[in-house]
């Protein structure tokens, strides 16, 4: 049972630090567009601002996206699953099951892009020549620990027949 609850931390942790991750690179976005800002009123060039903003918004998405689903804040499918009454569970099985499947796909062939930009030598085609594999790896962390979360609620689903999220608002508001 210590067991079972250290992993819980570990996961919790690690989806926790995903949805960190995430706002550092929003911050980031902000950063850069107030760079640029500054570079434009004294005739300066930033170049590749407009690319490395693209980057750090695709690795805030990638990151948030297991904190997200770990805090119920994924469009879900909840009315349709309210309306199952009974067969709910089965309803649940089947959405994370098919979650689990596309998220592990996704995240095997993310990670495989990111090895073929990074074998290939792959560069932006902007103009800060940025190799493709750097901002990749972002997508690749944050489509993996987006496996593991959809892993994580599917099995315990299976295991203990809740998923773990519970802050859905359409199931909150039927509870009262």
């Amino acid at each position: 049972m210590a067991a079972a609850r250290a992993l819980r931390r570990t996961l919790d942790t690690a989806y926790l630090i995903g949805g960190i991750i995430a706002s550092v690179f929003l911050v980031s976005i902000l950063a850069l567009i107030v760079l640029q800002m500054l570079a434009r009123w004294t005739g300066q060039v930033f170049p590749g601002a407009t690319d490395y903003a693209g980057y750090c918004m695709a690795g805030a998405s990638f990151f948030a996206f297991a904190y997200a689903l770990n805090h119920g804040a994924h469009i879900r499918v909840s009315l349709l699953l309210s309306a199952m009454g009974r067969f709910r569970w089965w309803g649940e099985v089947w959405c994370f099951g098919i979650g689990t499947l596309i998220s592990t796909w996704f995240a095997w062939y993310a990670v495989k892009g990111t090895h073929i930009s990074w074998r290939w030598k792959e560069l932006s085609q902007g103009l800060d020549a940025t190799p493709m594999w750097i901002p990749q790896l972002s997508m690749s962390a944050g489509t993996i620990l987006l496996a593991i979360a959809f892993w994580d609620h599917f099995l315990r689903l299976l295991l203990t027949g809740a998923h773990g999220i519970t802050t859905d608002l359409v199931d909150q508001s039927q509870g009262e």
